[in-house]
């Protein structure tokens, strides 16, 4: 028993193994296969068309070259080889046709041949033979099988004719018949069909497929458009069915979210409204009341909660409403330096590549002049770099300042988060400047990131598509 144990034990070893070997050679191949294979759908497609359009006329032109070429071409040296021996038996059993003119005349009227007899002697040598030559290898077979005496050939001397001669006792029998009696030659006519309307039938593939992609195209474009926060308006479902389902639930999905920006919005704006009057009131409270300690104090917490409140209506709001259009980056950047040095900062920008990209522009002016503010409330010194490639539009805020822990630059883009305890705006914001600054940046389709700068402090980097 316990043999037996062991035995079944090392066979399902042996299987794991030989499992998990084939398992890897499985995705190895699968690996290298997607390796070339191509990624995109047009590509993928015309692959999927050609490839079995190839294989099926390979299949077909084997089949032909094997079944008719070769089978038509033994069938047809096999025919002429046996009037040439036949020729040779009325040669020698009628010898009292001296002249041959009898053999001659049944040879070309009956078997349209063109015999005629030459003086005993040699054979000529052996002339160039092609490189393959069904027609070479199928006559001398035939030849050597049926009449059995020394022989020479030419298929390739003269186009349209075969010339054999066949050594008897007293002569050499010359036999010149024609090349198609002989050959199948209608192969390369077969060949030239079936490329020709293959390609035909290709070519029309391809411009079928080519529209099809086209709308899938399109809903992939609006659907970037839409990722950068801009509008596509000669977008609609077109295509195949499924690609029309796809276009149409992308306009409801769009169509939604707008509604419920919208909806947010006009929400908020009624709270901004109720709390904007309660503020009035008690500002003109107030102000009814007179000066004192107390009072000052009161104002001064009325001017924050109004500040909050603004900066939360702002943060829910966004940008909605306003469309991208090129913008000047260069001139942008030069204005965020002149306010950074207005307000006691050493600033400067600088901008590489082509300045012009298309953004919100009041929506990114905020974005960029979130991050400015943030750099100038704890540092002195602010850099701003700007770069457009054909691809990204990059912006760098460096600042030498205290900077940020690493493990809390993703907290402080989340509302209200701030990294010093002080609830005034003297000595705080209000928590919403980078969270608004990064909405802004992924309503364009990109991203802020934060890092470690160069001087010493923190660089704010704004990457969005162009």
């Amino acid at each position: 028993m316990t043999s037996i144990t062991a035995t079944l034990d090392a066979g399902l070893t042996l299987i794991r193994t030989a499992l998990r070997r084939v398992l890897v050679a499985n995705s190895r191949i699968g690996h290298a296969f997607n390796k070339w294979m191509p990624k995109g759908l047009y590509a993928r497609a015309l692959l999927i068309m050609i490839v079995p359009m190839v294989v099926l006329q390979s299949v077909v032109a084997f089949v032909f070259m094997e079944r008719h070429w070769n089978t038509v071409t033994r069938r047809l040296s096999t025919a002429v080889v046996q009037d040439v021996a036949a020729l040779i038996d009325v040669y020698k059993d009628y010898p009292q046709d001296k002249d041959r003119t009898t053999i001659r005349g049944i040879a070309q009227q009956r078997l349209g041949l063109v015999v005629d007899f030459l003086p005993p002697g040699d054979m000529p040598p052996p002339g160039p033979k092609p490189f393959f030559s069904l027609l070479d290898q199928s006559l001398s077979v035939q030849i050597s099988r049926q009449i059995g005496k020394p022989f020479w050939i030419d298929t390739v001397g003269r186009s349209n004719l075969v010339e054999i001669r066949i050594q008897l006792d007293d002569a050499v029998m010359r036999v010149f018949a024609q090349r198609s009696a002989a050959y199948a030659s209608n192969s390369e006519i077969f060949i030239f069909w079936m490329l020709g309307t293959s390609s035909i039938l290709l070519f029309v593939a391809v411009l079928f497929l080519r529209n099809q992609i086209k709308p899938i195209l399109r809903l992939a474009d609006a659907a970037e458009s839409f990722g950068k926060g801009r509008e596509a308006p000669n977008f609609r479902p077109r295509g195949a069915r499924e690609v029309r389902r796809a276009a149409q639930a992308f306009i409801e999905m769009k169509m939604r979210i707008e509604r419920s920006i919208e909806q947010r919005t006009a929400m908020l704006a009624g709270v901004s409204h109720d709390l904007r009057t309660i503020l009035t009131r008690f500002k003109l409270e107030l102000a009814l009341i007179g000066d004192s300690p107390d009072v000052d104090g009161m104002r001064k917490d009325v001017d924050e909660m109004h500040g909050m409140l603004e900066a939360y209506l702002a943060f829910a709001r966004g940008d909605s409403g306003e469309q991208a259009q090129p913008t000047d980056m260069a001139a942008a950047l030069e204005e965020l330096r002149s306010d950074a040095e207005r307000n006691g900062h050493a600033a400067t920008a600088i901008f590489n590549g082509l300045p012009v990209a298309t953004v919100k522009p009041a929506a990114f002016k905020r974005c960029l002049g979130n991050l400015v503010s943030n750099a100038a409330r704890y540092a002195d010194t602010i850099a701003i770099i700007g770069h457009r490639d054909h691809r990204w539009l990059t912006v760098m805020v460096d600042d030498d300042g205290p900077g940020i822990p690493q493990d809390m630059r993703e907290e402080v883009f989340k509302p209200f988060v701030r990294l010093d305890s002080a609830r005034n705006q003297d000595e705080g914001g209000s928590g919403l400047g980078l969270a608004i600054a990064r909405d802004i940046a992924r309503s364009h389709g990109g991203d802020i990131t934060l890092v470690d700068s160069p001087m010493g402090g923190l660089r704010a980097t704004v990457r969005v598509p162009v």
